[in-house]
């Protein structure tokens, strides 16, 4: 049977896999022009290197490496957060639809600072 710490990281790592789904369904929906296809491309590669930071921090090499790609996937979704509200708050994106993005980025980006601060924590 599976630990609650090992239970968490493996539905968090699902977690962050349905969301990338849901934001790529979501870039794919933006109107074609020159400044969504920017924002849709930027939005796009911050989105999904929150989940291949999480990724890659699960096979680090010593705990500060494990950190810096914590750190760099919490950077992504604070990134992820402007592209989102920009999109929406420009008329690009669906608003009922940014609004769930965000709400999640939010949650995620959560989750991940606490980790951080437990981990830089522990010596």
């Amino acid at each position: 049977m599976q630990n609650d710490k090992s239970k968490f990281k493996n539905e968090f790592k699902k977690r962050l896999y349905v969301f990338v789904l849901r934001l790529i369904k979501f870039i794919d929906k933006l109107p074609r022009n020159s400044v969504s296809d920017v924002m849709g491309k930027q939005l796009l590669r911050s989105g999904t290197s929150i989940l291949a930071n999480y990724i890659e921090a699960n096979s680090a090499s010593s705990k500060k490496d494990f950190i810096n790609f914590f750190t760099h996937s919490l950077k992504s979704a604070n990134e992820s957060k402007v592209w989102v509200c920009l999109l929406k708050d420009t008329g690009r994106g669906n608003n009922k639809e940014s609004e769930v993005l965000l709400k999640e980025l939010t949650e995620i980006a959560n989750i991940i600072a606490s980790s951080i601060i437990t981990l830089k924590g522990k010596k």
